[in-house]
């Protein structure tokens, strides 16, 4: 047991554990080899009251930060990626609603959130500006007491089946400076909105990432989330960080599943010639001590970038930026390792292992990328401007 953990940190994450076991890691299977949106993990954690994890206590909420979004993360991360992602990006749209909300945003969105009966999400990403998501072309349109929204978003995570979509749009009088949008809170159902086909992608089977039309779409005043085109201030105030540590601690869950895989059959397998255990070849155990070292560096360095920034750390942004690079590396890196060490049955089509090597790799292409992020590393290190 962790005993850095606040206890009631340790005890969320026994709740979580509890649920991995009997509900989310029995179904992760179905929800990769069926690329099926995973409604039992998130109807799981909604009943085990999870769902306000990010919401304010006063609201009914956890009123948890950063170091409990990547511990639970990681928790079901070891169990279904898929549903790691998808919880993940639930609790960081949660909280960018909280981040400013007015007391109609608090009563019509977070409360329920609390409550388990409604899912959020991020839309922000666009195939126009690719990984530059915070460069929206999608715009915003005043209309009296309501937005009209047009344009289109890209690779939406809980698409579809999420009760509301965070949306970024940049005011269409051609005055916005680069880097000035704003993010409006749009309703499933609204008039206008236009799903596009489901996107099958190379892993993470399981998160629903869809793109979505959006053609006049009327939006009310009210779910305007803080300013009109303050959202630079959101970026790396609150959505950069949640959503940076929520993808470190899923890519941290999958490092420490393929450590796991590659443990247990070192630990099981024997020659039927010799009778020689895997775990005693000295190259394997070299390997395996290897692949055990890189998980607790990056935990370390995930759960220090989490603790930095929930203390509102003046120095914690290179740390939080380093994390989701960092966390992906090691997933990408054990999860090959793991498919060296379990050898033929690990690459067998759709095993486990290989699983974890698709998923893994999703975590350098989704933005911000591993490139850019190493790019934003070394900029706020040396006191540059990080756009």
């Amino acid at each position: 047991m962790d005993h850095s953990l606040p206890p009631k940190l340790l005890a969320l994450r026994s709740i979580v554990e509890d649920l991995s076991a009997r509900v989310i890691a029995p179904n992760a299977e179905k929800v990769d080899r069926d690329y099926v949106w995973p409604a039992h993990s998130m109807a799981a954690m909604a009943k085990a009251g999870l769902m306000g994890l990010q919401v304010p206590e006063h609201l009914g909420g956890h009123g948890q930060g950063l170091l409990a979004l990547t511990v639970i993360a990681e928790t079901i991360g070891k169990a279904c990626p898929s549903s790691a992602l998808c919880f993940g990006m639930h609790c960081v749209g949660s909280a960018v609603i909280a981040a400013k909300a007015t007391v109609h945003q608090q009563e019509k969105y977070l409360r329920a959130i609390a409550r388990g009966e409604h899912i959020t999400t991020l839309a922000l990403s666009e195939s126009g500006t690719g990984a530059h998501f915070y460069l929206p072309e999608t715009t915003l349109t005043l209309d009296g007491e309501h937005y009209r929204i047009n344009g289109s978003k890209q690779f939406i995570t809980n698409g579809g089946f999420a009760d509301s979509y965070v949306v970024s749009a940049v005011a269409d009088d051609g005055m916005a400076q680069k880097g000035d949008f704003s993010c409006v809170v749009v309703d499933k159902g609204t008039r206008g909105m236009e799903w596009l086909q489901p996107w099958r992608g190379f892993g993470m089977h399981g998160n629903s990432s869809r793109g979505l039309r959006l053609q006049d779409a009327p939006v009310p005043c009210s779910q305007l989330l803080g300013e009109e085109g303050d959202q630079v201030w959101y970026v790396f105030e609150v959505v950069a960080p949640f959503f940076l540590m929520a993808m470190a601690g899923t890519y941290l869950g999958i490092a420490q599943a393929a450590l796991d895989a590659a443990g247990e059959h070192l630990r099981s397998r024997k020659f039927s010639h010799s009778g020689e255990a895997l775990r005693d070849i000295e190259t394997l155990q070299t390997r395996y001590a290897e692949m055990w070292m890189n998980v607790e560096k990056t935990r370390s360095l995930v759960h220090e970038a989490a603790r930095r920034g929930d203390m509102g750390d003046p120095e914690a942004l290179p740390f939080i930026l380093a994390c989701k690079a960092d966390a992906g590396d090691a997933a990408v890196r054990l999860a090959n390792d793991a498919m060296t060490i379990c050898g033929g049955m690990a690459y067998g089509e759709n095993s486990r292992v290989s699983q974890m090597l698709r998923d893994a790799r999703a975590s350098h292409v989704m933005s911000p990328t591993t490139d850019i992020l190493k790019i934003w590393t070394g900029r706020a290190l040396l006191g540059l401007p990080l756009l």
